[in-house]
């Protein structure tokens, strides 16, 4: 194992070491039954999946929770079972059982109804971050121990408070809020009524391939083997380290140091495709890049100017030059991975056609308009090449950089004219986006719903009433096939510029194989890694 003056030699006191120094620095290789992961850990606020939100805490939940299903990455229009065996819908869609397979907690006990009814109306509960997710189904801290409950040992029923989709249900429940935690456990950890919260938020009580050992935080995770759950390969122990620097990461990476580097730029990614010694594994995850187009400004609220902008961009150009390795070019609103996603890139550089469109519109002699971005890259680089292909057809680009929360905020604010940003989609679901690009029902300043449309001040009612009545499908098919109008739809008839969906990448030493990375970072997976 790694001591800790060689970490602190392998990160911290890195960039003041030169690479020939670094060769001669004596390293353990780790062991084959400790999986250690370098991984940028400062995002973290809370272990327990009723509560968590955040990506890294999430892919943390994951691997110690199990739920009553998940999302399958090889056909995402479909869900796995897991604690669930089967389920049913009534004739109205709105009672629905589940019959649960045999799984045990680390604890031995096995998984039971009244576990899982616990578990779900603990969420509601609490009505912590996620609990939206499921409470959008009517289920309240009033209501919820009549509408979700455990009849015997082996079965939950959950009652909706309208005929609901099944499909939409379980994409939902896919998601961590649907972790099940051990019930004994949690109430016996209780303090001032919390159901467990304070205890479960640096402790584990799942059923899931590992549980939590220690988290220090901005430090390290280290999880150990649940001997009673799913997984079945070689590992004891898995180690994931809070190293900030890509560079060190690196470093640690190539000495054996680590056995998973996370958080690799495009330079060091390109450097490692050549080398023999270290496996890249890739997946695209639900980040959308973006321009929003402020309808309240007058020029952008012209549908031709919509239309002028997506024609004048150089998708492949940009992706090729600037984001080869960390994002692919991507024009729906919903990300590729998810359950109904158009995959169509309809758009293409055709300049010709933006200036007739620009001309058409009544602005042939162009405008000008300011483009906020984030200060971090491939932003920056992104939007001098989007200045440089609007420049073409007439629209003058003034960039304005910040951080990332000052742009968000200036955006929350309708601030801004053009904006250029990254989406991340909440849970596995069309709906998750759909609802916030589509569904606008109040544009006022003042109004109490404040969707991603809403912060550019666009309404459309035919895209609010489409968006609802795919949400409201009863049939699993025809629901996904009104989604993929919609982003057809909207693809071609909204004041938004889908770009690019955002690439993340593993990079693993040869010995170590089974790593699987999700769309959401809560199906980034060890269940099926072993290291040899």
């Amino acid at each position: 194992m790694v001591s800790r003056r060689n970490f602190l030699i392998g990160g911290a006191a890195l960039p003041f070491l030169s690479y020939i120094e670094l060769a001669d620095t004596a390293f353990a290789a780790t062991p084959k039954d400790i999986l250690v992961v370098a991984q940028q850990l400062d995002n973290m606020t809370s272990l327990d999946p009723h509560e968590g939100f955040e990506a890294v805490g999430g892919e943390v939940m994951s691997n110690m929770y199990q739920k009553l299903v998940r999302a399958n990455s090889d056909n995402p229009d479909h869900v796995l079972p897991v604690v669930a065996a089967s389920w049913e819908a009534d004739a109205d869609n709105k009672v629905f059982t589940f019959k649960l397979a045999d799984a045990k907690f680390s604890s031995g006990a096995s998984v039971t109804g009244e576990d899982v009814a616990f578990s779900l109306q603990r969420a509601i509960k609490m009505n912590k971050s996620p609990a939206f997710i499921i409470n959008q189904f009517g289920f309240t801290a009033e209501n919820v121990e009549s509408r979700i409950v455990a009849k015997d040992a082996k079965t939950v029923t959950l009652t909706t408070e309208a005929p609901t989709a099944i499909s939409f249900l379980l994409f939902c429940l896919s998601a961590n809020i649907g972790a099940i935690v051990e019930k004994k456990v949690v109430l016996a950890n209780e303090t001032n009524g919390d159901l467990g919260n304070a205890w479960l938020q640096k402790n584990s009580a799942g059923s899931g391939s590992f549980k939590l050992q220690a988290w220090k935080a901005s430090e390290s995770i280290t999880l150990v083997l649940n001997e009673n759950g799913p997984y079945k390969g070689n590992l004891k122990r898995v180690i994931i380290r809070h190293v900030v620097d890509p560079s060190s990461q690196m470093l640690m990476l190539q000495k054996g140091d680590v056995d998973i580097a996370r958080d690799l730029t495009s330079e060091q990614l390109k450097a490692l495709q050549s080398d023999d010694g270290i496996v890249l594994v890739r997946k695209q995850i639900a980040s959308l890049v973006l321009i929003s187009l402020n309808q309240n400004n007058a020029n952008l609220a012209k549908p031709q100017v919509w239309q002028a902008v997506k024609w004048a961009l150089d998708y492949e150009g940009m992706q090729k030059n600037i984001v080869p390795l960390t994002h692919a070019v991507h024009q729906s609103m919903e990300p590729a991975g998810f359950p109904g996603t158009v995959t169509d890139t309809p758009f293409k550089q055709d300049l010709e056609k933006a200036k007739a469109l620009m001309a058409e519109a009544g602005l042939k002699d162009g405008f000008d308009i300011t483009l906020d971005h984030y200060s971090a890259q491939p932003y920056p680089d992104l939007a001098q090449a989007i200045q440089a292909n609007l420049g073409a057809i007439g629209i003058r680009v003034k960039l304005q950089s910040a951080e990332n929360r000052q742009v968000l905020t200036k955006m929350r604010a309708r601030g801004h004219e053009m904006a250029l940003s990254a989406w991340g989609t909440d849970y596995f679901d069309p709906n998750s986006n759909a609802e916030v690009f589509c569904i606008n029902k109040d544009n006022s300043d003042d109004a109490k719903k404040k969707p991603f449309a809403w912060r550019s001040s666009f309404k459309s009612d035919e895209f609010t009433a489409k968006a609802e009545a795919a949400r409201d499908e009863k049939d699993p098919a025809k629901r996904l096939a009104l989604y993929e109008t919609l982003q057809r739809d909207f693809m071609a008839n909204s004041p938004f510029a889908v770009m690019f969906q955002t690439t993340r990448t593993a990079a693993c030493r040869k010995n170590v194989n089974g790593f699987q990375l999700g769309v959401l970072s809560e199906g980034n997976s060890y269940l099926e890694t072993n290291k040899a």
